[in-house]
């Protein structure tokens, strides 16, 4: 049995709620959650609660960045020009706006500058 939770509201979670998701879907949610610095589980409370999702820079926001644009690169390259993965491209504009905001706030190695 797991053990309780608090909220960051000091409130308990211990209600469940599960859902079926297809491989791709679960893929695509396992990279935003990722990609936003939260849990899965924070990330779907806010996303289905219609919260706004901040995303705070830091080394491990800036390395799953990284890797995922790594990823995409390499999916990009294996498309030809006929090709049109949605999925893909949606991720790309979400990725390209994360980066937007963070631009300058690290390293190449995914550390902090001092400014």
């Amino acid at each position: 049995m797991s053990h309780k939770c608090l909220d960051k509201k000091n409130r308990w979670r211990n209600k469940t709620v599960g859902f079926r998701m297809s491989p791709e879907e679960v893929h695509t949610l396992d990279a935003l959650a990722r990609l936003s610095g939260l849990t899965k589980q924070d990330y779907i409370i806010s996303r289905v609660l219609n919260r706004e999702i901040t995303i705070n820079p830091n080394p491990r926001v800036y390395k799953a960045l990284r890797n995922e644009l790594n990823s995409v690169a390499e999916q990009l390259k294996r498309l030809s020009k006929t090709d049109k993965d949605d999925e893909l491209l949606d991720l790309t504009a979400y990725i390209l706006k994360i980066i937007d905001g963070i631009k300058g706030e690290f390293n190449e190695d995914g550390n902090e500058k001092n400014n």
